[in-house]
Formats: C-alpha cells, sequence, structure tokens
C-alpha cells in the first residue's frame, strides 16, 4: 500500500506490542522529530554552580549584601556554594566560620534545601545549597 501511495511504512512506536506503524512521508516524520527535539533543548533550564565567598571576620552589612546574591541565584534556579575563607591563624577558629554557614542556610531555608552540609575542605568550608523544586 505505501508503494503504491508513494509513501513510506514508519516504524513509530516499536516498543509496543504489537509494533505500531503508519503509512507516511519519512523524511517529513524525521523533519517534525527534529523539530521538537531542538524545542524541548530549548526549554530545558541549565542548572549553573554559583560561588559565594565569606570571610571569618565579615561585617554585617557585607554579609547582607552576600545573602541578597545568594537568594537571587537561587531564585533564578541556579546552586549556590557558600564558602568561608580562612586566612592565617583565622583557620584555628573554624566554628566562626560553621556558624555564618548556619546562620546563611537558617535565613534561606524556605526557598533552599541544603545539598552538602558545612565540611572544612583545606583552608576552606564549603556548604552547598539546592533550590526548592516547585513541583
Amino acid at each position: 500500500m505505501a508503494i503504491d501511495l508513494s509513501l513510506d511504512l514508519v516504524n513509530v512506536a516499536p516498543t509496543a506490542k504489537p509494533p505500531v506503524c503508519r503509512i507516511m512521508d519519512y523524511g517529513k516524520f524525521r523533519y517534525e522529530q527534529q523539530k521538537k527535539e531542538k524545542e524541548a533543548r530549548k526549554n530545558q533550564k541549565i542548572v549553573d554552580l554559583k560561588e559565594v565567598w565569606f570571610r571569618a571576620n565579615i561585617d554585617e552589612h557585607d554579609y547582607q549584601t552576600k545573602y541578597r546574591n545568594v537568594v537571587k541565584f537561587l531564585g533564578e534556579g541556579d546552586k549556590v556554594k557558600a564558602s568561608v575563607r580562612f586566612r592565617g591563624r583565622e583557620i584555628a577558629h573554624a566554628s566562626i566560620g560553621q556558624k555564618i554557614l548556619d546562620r546563611l542556610a537558617q535565613e534561606v531555608a524556605e526557598i533552599c534545601s541544603v545539598e552538602r552540609a558545612p565540611k572544612l575542605e583545606g583552608r576552606s568550608m564549603i556548604m552547598i545549597l539546592a533550590p526548592k523544586s516547585n513541583s
């Protein structure tokens, strides 16, 4: 039948039982499939990892500025890597960095979840925050 109509026999659902075939123009079918894939890729959100650095002896205003950046990044759907950098002998007071990151986690708890708890790595304490999904 397909040859008589000068069309192709296209297997549109090979996993179905029994497989579903349709008589159509294969070139047009491939074009529409590529168009759907391109549209799906365009609507896909790429999640970036943004990094915000804190210092152990950060002032309140500087903290608030960085906090606003964290909220903005999470609102855009990006993950945030919050780090406290220790210089010199500040590393002996790692509990200060822990307090800063715990405070940040509490203040943004409604819009994100802690993907990785604060952990000391070298001269930095790192915490990763992921935005809560809206689904």
